[in-house]
């Protein structure tokens, strides 16, 4: 399955808004920015002193054979180097602290809006590929952003008070120092378009080799490969992502150091033209130029190598990296489907009746190109406080998608979900999750303390509760017995717990939470008989005062329940009690008479 915000095609020019949004990432730290640019000019402005100093020295020390002079400029020349070298230390301190700290509100800002996108947006990208955007990408802008920025004003200061300093020297050798310059920096651009290029397509393949780790490596993954006898199929899948990762960072490290080799050969040819240059200006008679001048031009001139080098080295930095702030934009300009309305209202857990009703519902997922394929159509019901309402039908039938309007996983393109009155989109998202508890066929548990995960449900639960909860579930007896009780570690997605352990305290979890909206998908089905009757014995009396949505699996649920809805293809087909519905020889007497003539246990299937 393809990542929903992933580049595809040509790679794209560089968006006119991102350059605004990324200075728009300082204004937070505008105080710290503005001392950053203080010890900037201060730094650049004292690291000049010791070519003038230099000049006195040779002039008027060295070969006036002078040496009080040449002690007293060497040691201001000494004083004023370890001035600059605080100062550059203290700005470099800062932005460094600066650009970490946007990073961490680049992570924070991605996190928080990847939390909020709708269900539909996570089972259509895949998750490696926004682990790669969280991780990789925001990563991939450290440099820019806690180097680049302050360093680029670093340098630039350097190269202008530099410049003026060898103005001021001799307006000639300068000419001839800084007139390659437009050359580079044309040159620069353009490897830095290429660059950029290159390295959106590094993020690309990064994402997809992350993705390939995150599907075969985890618990599941590996599980699949080993049962499956594929271990050298998915070997060969990651090295074909690896090697083009490798090429690709190959080809970048190529570009990179070709320019940058070209940039040091050329300032390394620079002194020997100013010395020839220099020679020739002497000869023809220029009374300005002496000895003092020209080792103190060319100490200039070293000045300038590292600064023009980096700011080049910048130019194609940013052009590059713009790829990766774009990616990241991308991310957080998604629309998410599902938020909370302006004037949304939260519910009070103390007064909820818990009263859901489907009005004309009708639902489609967007992925589905046919405008006449819905997954659900014109659903019209409701389950008053206390019921226990029961969904059969055919795998497919749109149960559990019905069952994902009432917390808002996914909302109604037709009609409209309320509970107690009130449209499920005019409460707010949180409050929908405290009211309403979600037990479902597959159980995930996180990698952490059995303890924990129960908590999950009621992060502010004591242990009295959580042995309670436990308890009800059926699941307490062999959690004490575990070496480490409450406190073991379920490892990934729980696979140190067989299926009815970690279904037995997800209901547990349920349970700790006690919401007055409940539904059970499919929730006793890897239990066994002996554990399923405990369960059923336990949710009985949970479920007594609230209203619960169980899509049907075994006998003993679909006996309880105040109403069935049996569905197919999408529609609500039939509605009744057990006895009611039998009678009527329709669509639920034809599974009932289907499973349970062959001895089935189910009276119906997953969906």
């Amino acid at each position: 399955m393809g990542g929903a915000g992933r580049p595809s095609g040509p790679p794209r020019p560089i968006k006119p808004e991102t350059r605004k949004r990324i200075v728009e990432c300082f204004k937070p730290y505008k105080s710290q920015s503005a001392l950053i640019a203080v010890l900037v000019v201060a730094s650049a402005g004292i690291g000049l002193y010791p070519a003038f100093a230099l000049k006195v020295i040779v002039n008027e020390g060295i070969l006036a054979h002078n040496l009080p002079v040449i002690t007293k400029y060497c040691a201001l020349s000494l004083l004023a180097t370890l001035g600059a070298t605080a100062l550059t230390l203290g700005f470099n301190y800062l932005s460094i602290v600066v650009g970490q700290n946007i990073m961490r509100d680049f992570r924070d800002r991605l996190y928080d809006h990847l939390q909020g996108m709708s269900l539909r947006f996570f089972a259509s990208t895949r998750t490696g590929e926004i682990q790669s955007r969280l991780a990789n990408d925001v990563s991939g802008m450290q440099s820019v952003l806690s180097d680049t920025a302050a360093n680029l004003l670093s340098n630039i200061t350097i190269v202008l008070t530099t410049l003026i300093a060898m103005f001021k020297m001799d307006w000639r050798l300068t000419l001839l120092s800084v007139g390659i310059l437009p050359l580079f920096a044309f040159l620069g651009a353009k490897v830095g378009d290429v660059a950029r290029v290159v390295r959106t397509k590094v993020q690309t393949d990064l994402a997809d080799m992350n993705s390939v780790m995150q599907e075969t490596l985890s618990v599941s993954g590996v599980l699949l490969t080993k049962t499956s006898g594929r271990r050298e199929l998915t070997r060969r899948k990651f090295h074909e992502k690896s090697e083009a990762l490798n090429a690709v960072q190959i080809k970048l490290t190529i570009i990179m150091r070709f320019f940058f080799n070209l940039i040091g050969l050329t300032f390394s040819i620079t002194p020997v033209l100013v010395y020839w240059l220099a020679g020739y200006l002497v000869n023809h008679g220029s009374t300005t130029l002496n000895v003092g001048v020209i080792v103190a031009f060319i100490s200039l001139q070293a000045r300038l190598f590292f600064p023009l080098t980096t700011l080049l080295n910048t130019q194609v930095e940013l052009t590059s990296s713009m790829a990766l702030f774009d990616r990241i934009f991308e991310y957080l300009d998604m629309k998410q489907e599902i938020k909370d309305a302006p004037n949304a209202i939260a519910l009070d857990p103390k007064t909820l009746t818990g009263d859901v009703e489907f009005h004309d519902v009708a639902f489609k997922y967007a992925e589905i190109e046919d405008a006449d394929t819905w997954t659900l159509h014109g659903l019209s019901f409701e389950a008053k406080p206390g019921q226990l309402v029961a969904l059969v039908g055919h795998s497919g039938a749109g149960k559990t998608t019905m069952t994902y309007l009432i917390p808002r996983l996914y909302d109604a393109n037709e009609g409209k979900v309320t509970i107690d009155g009130v449209d499920v989109k005019d409460i707010k998202l949180d409050s929908l999750g405290q009211v309403i508890g979600v037990v479902t066929q597959e159980t995930y548990l996180v990698h952490d303390t059995i303890r924990e995960n129960l908590r999950y449900g009621k992060p502010e639960a004591n242990d009295d509760e959580l042995i309670a909860a436990a308890k009800t579930a059926a699941i307490h007896d062999h959690i004490a017995g575990l070496p480490e009780g409450y406190d073991t570690v379920v490892g990934e997605r729980g696979y140190k717990l067989s299926g009815g352990e970690k279904q037995r305290i997800a209901i547990a979890r349920a349970v700790l939470k006690n919401p007055r909206i409940l539904i059970l998908d499919e929730a006793t089905s890897s239990l066994d008989t002996q554990s399923e009757r405990l369960i059923q014995a336990a949710l009985t009396p949970l479920m007594a005062g609230r209203t619960t949505f169980a899509i049907a699996h075994r006998l003993s649920t679909i006996l309880a329940a105040d109403l069935i809805l049996v569905m197919d293809k999408g529609r609500i087909v039939e509605r009744g009690t057990h006895d009611e519905l039998l009678s009527k020889g329709g669509a639920y007497a034809a599974l009932y008479e289907a499973q349970f003539e062959s001895g089935a246990v189910e009276v119906a299937t997953a969906g």
